[in-house]
């Protein structure tokens, strides 16, 4: 007699196909939650309504990330707000953009910003991509416009910084397949160039991902390893991922609790005042 499914279990848990997808730029979008577990365990404010758009806000209110499968296009979209010398700031993907490659950005966004000058290229020709530089000469000089270009070695994905006129550029990412355009990322000029190398290493890892049965794309450019995998399996290594970004977020709220209060020069001279007159 064949026994029928009871939930979660030990003979629940038998192995699942999947495939490793490679490259993974053409892995399709993957699991929301691999984006949305990692801010909501580094402290982020879920505002998301129930059947609605995906939305968290971070800490401090400066940036928003949202998922919204409805929007003309579709998909994720984050907004940082103007802050000191940083002026505001956006970044959209649509919703075939590789999960694992939006996460190179979001995941940032909840780390203290690195003390070295970022570099967008530097993952992308480290990893063998081919970057060029363009012009497009006008007969006004002031007008030439310049554009710098990566391209993926199977030529499928690229990303460029685009200058569409004076005072006016943006970073643009796609990729491709036989069928067409697969997906876009466009970035204003101002997002801070350390979240664009972040992303631009993400897109250029050489690391297949992980899809299951059914959510491979429908490609002939892709490689893809069929795999047995456990759903504990997965389960353990998304709670690993979470468990990394809590530790992070409490090593960096502890810090800051324990560091010490520096006084202020105009605190000091008023105490100093206060003591010389009495």
């Amino acid at each position: 007699m064949k026994k029928t499914w009871t939930g979660w279990g030990p003979t629940a848990d038998q192995p699942q196909q999947h495939y490793l997808v490679e490259p993974r730029y053409l892995g399709g979008g993957g699991d929301l939650r691999f984006v949305a577990e990692y801010l909501r365990a580094s402290g982020w404010k879920d505002i998301s309504r129930t059947g609605g758009p995906i939305v968290f806000d971070s800490p401090d209110r400066s940036v928003r990330v949202g998922f919204d499968p409805t929007a003309m296009p579709g998909g994720w979209t984050v907004s940082g707000q103007p802050i000191g010398q940083q002026p505001a700031w956006h970044a959209t993907f649509t919703t075939a953009v590789p999960i694992e490659i939006v996460a190179g950005l979001t995941d940032t966004l909840t780390k203290p910003r690195s003390a070295h000058a970022p570099n967008v290229w530097a993952p992308l020709e480290q990893n063998g991509w081919e970057t060029s530089r363009v012009e497009e000469d006008h007969q006004d000089p002031e007008q030439d416009l310049v554009h710098f270009v990566a391209v993926a070695p199977d030529r499928n994905a690229w990303l460029q910084y685009h200058q569409d006129g004076p005072s006016q550029a943006h970073w643009w990412a796609g990729a491709r397949t036989e069928h067409g355009r697969a997906w876009d990322a466009v970035f204003t000029s101002t997002t801070p160039l350390h979240l664009v190398q972040e992303f631009s290493a993400a897109l250029s890892d050489p690391t297949p991902v992980l899809r299951p049965r059914g959510n491979v794309p429908a490609t002939k450019w892709i490689r893809t390893t069929s795999v047995s995998v456990r759903p504990s399996e997965l389960g353990a290594w998304q709670q690993a991922r979470i468990t990394a970004a809590r530790a992070a977020t409490w090593a960096r709220n502890s810090w800051s609790a324990a560091r010490p209060r520096q006084r202020t020069p105009s605190s000091t001279h008023t105490t100093a005042g206060t003591k010389a007159r009495r």
